[in-house]
Order: C-alpha cells, then sequence, then structure tokens
C-alpha cells in the first residue's frame, strides 16, 4: 500500500473516531509512521485529504451501490428486488470504508457544506431519487402497483435509513437491523406488488 493511500486510511479511521477537529496532521502523519512535514509532500493539508476521503467513497458508493444515475437493472421479480436492495443495504452497512466515511459525515454535516452535501444526498435525496427510479421502473414492466414512485420511494427507503443509523450507533444490533430492514422490503412487497399468475 501506497504512503498516500495510508494516510487516507489512518485518516479516515482517525475522523471517524476523533472528527475532523480533533484529528491533526501531526497524528495522522504519526499513525502513518511518517513525520509530519513528510505528509504535506502527499497532500496540501487536512482539508485536501478530507475531500480526497470524500471523493474516494463516492466513487466506492457508486460501483457497490449505486445511484440516480447508475441503478442498475430493473429487478423482474419480488425476490430478485429484495435480493438486490438487501445486498446493496449489506454493502452500505459492512463495508468498513462506508461505514466510517458515515460516521464522519454523521459528526461533520453540521460544520462542513460538502459534507452536509454528501450525506443528504447518501441518506436521504439520493437514495430516494435512485429507488423512486427503479420502483417506476418496476410499474412500467407491470410488477409494482402504479402509485407516486417518489413517495413509494420514500416509504421503502426511510426505515431502512433508520436501521443503518441505530445500527451504526450498536453495532451488536447488526443482524437485528438487517432483519428488520428485510422483513420491511417483504411487507412493501406484499403491498404494492402485483400478484403474478
Amino acid at each position: 500500500m501506497s504512503t498516500k493511500q495510508k494516510i487516507l486510511d489512518e485518516a479516515l479511521t482517525l475522523f471517524a473516531e476523533k472528527g475532523y477537529d480533533g484529528t491533526g496532521v501531526d497524528l495522522i502523519a504519526e499513525r502513518v509512521g511518517i513525520k509530519g512535514p513528510s505528509l504535506y509532500k502527499h497532500y496540501k493539508g487536512k482539508e485536501e485529504i478530507l475531500n480526497a476521503l470524500i471523493d474516494v467513497a463516492e466513487e466506492r458508493y457508486e460501483e457497490m451501490f449505486g445511484s440516480e444515475k447508475n441503478i442498475g437493472k430493473i429487478p423482474k421479480d419480488r425476490e430478485e428486488f429484495i435480493k438486490v436492495t438487501m445486498e446493496r443495504i449489506s454493502f452500505t452497512m459492512r463495508d468498513p470504508m462506508i461505514r466510517k466515511i458515515r460516521m464522519l459525515l454523521v459528526q461533520e454535516q453540521f460544520r462542513n457544506e460538502r459534507i452536509s452535501e454528501v450525506t443528504t444526498r447518501h441518506q436521504l435525496d439520493g437514495i430516494q431519487r435512485m429507488f423512486a427510479k427503479i420502483i417506476k421502473g418496476m410499474m412500467d414492466e407491470g410488477i409494482i402497483k402504479n402509485d407516486d414512485p417518489e413517495l413509494l420511494a420514500v416509504e421503502l427507503t426511510a426505515p431502512a435509513v433508520l436501521q443503518i443509523a441505530k445500527s451504526d450507533r450498536q453495532p451488536q444490533c447488526e443482524e437485528e437491523c438487517m432483519e428488520y430492514i428485510e422483513k420491511h422490503l417483504r411487507h412493501f412487497c406484499k403491498v404494492y406488488m402485483k400478484e403474478r399468475g
């Protein structure tokens, strides 16, 4: 692993544990095993490290979870919808980098405009728009009953976002949260998906 990557890894862990303001450049350098001034060969400072972390996390999230622009293929039935959605949620809850990024976002969302925007996109607006497109695609395929896809996306995602937040605060509840989310997904499907004949 390159020194530049080690800096990002250690900075993310420290930012998640101590917050952005509670983490100094010298502490990051110490964790990497270099002197403070050596860190500046790789990054101009702490803000550049933070922005690099957000960029890397955004790319990873786009690749592994998706977005409004990258919804993947429209599920063809209830079980595929549940499977794909649970895979996305499992990635979100269990990926060590994404979990640390989420901890950082929650702590810093009131102090940094970019972090506030990223937090809103990943926990509210973006995820809801993504699922509204998926739901609309499933309506067009005759899989989900015709309704307001935006409202259904809120109904689908809000309980999952709350359970993910609970799991972040209480990691010992992760399995319980995953079970609840799957139960919620199955209920959503029972209510809104058409019966296949």
